[in-house]
């Protein structure tokens, strides 16, 4: 009996990317295309959602935009049609479960089955701690944390099923670190960090994929707040390695990886898209 060798790819058991033959295009398009997929992406409408859901669109994967603002949603969806993306949304909001529920129910109903979520909606209250009411406390956990948890419980036990799903968490410099006022948004995105592992120990072995895209301090409109405090965005843009600050579209290469086949060996990490901040 002739054994694999030790760098064949099916020594280890496991899946590989299909590499479809037709040279240099179907080997990238083996392990970057989503043809055929579909994906749910919270906060699609804008931001680091919005570059996020292009990129996978562009990449070929049907797309499910949700977020609170309808006029804005369609605005994105038409502008994925520019670019030749097929996109739907559903007005939701997610700090209501109901809503959470809804969003469960009609998301297949366009395009089929969920096959990668994307949780990158988000609320970004951060006055000072003593400041910090209750009710900012539990808005921002609703949002930041139980909308991802309650979707991933439903999408994730499905995907597993299906046997191959992608699970896109969007977490923060403050899960690691504190400044800013980071407070009860820095404990939501420690909080999701904690949520990527159990989801990855729980459907991994079932071909689901789940990891944490990790932003430095990106120009968005959740962060205009936070952009309009003199010397901020100089004092971060000069934190990083690169020396500017991050926009919506440094995330479209990371999406379209974390979204596709080249992940096969990818979970349950913090993948840093924040142009060296974390590390200097």
């Amino acid at each position: 009996m002739q054994h694999p060798g030790p760098l064949d790819p099916a020594a280890s058991g496991g899946p590989r990317p299909d590499g479809a033959g037709g040279g240099p295009a179907g080997y990238l398009n083996g392990l970057f295309g989503l043809s055929g997929k579909v994906a749910l992406v919270t906060g699609g409408s804008s931001g680091i959602g919005y570059g996020m859901a292009e990129a996978i669109g562009r990449a070929g994967a049907r797309l499910v935009l949700v977020a609170r603002d309808a006029e804005r949603l369609d605005k994105a969806v038409a502008r994925l049609a520019g670019h030749g993306v097929e996109a739907a949304a559903i007005s939701a909001d997610l700090a209501d479960r109901a809503a959470v529920a809804r969003v469960c129910d009609e998301a297949a109903r366009p395009y089929g089955e969920i096959d990668i979520l994307v949780n990158a909606a988000g609320v970004n209250i951060r006055p000072p701690m003593a400041e910090l009411t209750a009710a900012d406390y539990d808005l921002t956990m609703a949002v930041n944390i139980t909308a991802p948890y309650l979707l991933g419980q439903h999408f994730g036990p499905r995907m597993a099923e299906r046997g191959w799903g992608r699970i896109i968490n969007v977490g923060s410099q403050q899960a690691i670190s504190a400044f800013g006022e980071s407070g009860a948004y820095g404990v939501s995105k420690a909080a999701i960090t904690g949520l990527t592992r159990s989801q990855a120990e729980a459907w991994s072995r079932h071909g689901v994929m789940v990891n944490t895209i990790m932003p430095g301090f990106v120009v968005t409109p959740l962060t205009a707040p936070h952009l309009a405090v003199p010397g901020r965005v100089e004092q971060f843009a000069a934190r990083t390695m690169i020396g500017r600050n991050g926009l919506p579209a440094d995330f479209a290469g990371a999406a379209v990886l974390l979204a596709g086949d080249a992940c096969l060996f990818m979970t349950g990490q913090m993948i840093f898209v924040d142009g060296g901040f974390s590390v200097h």
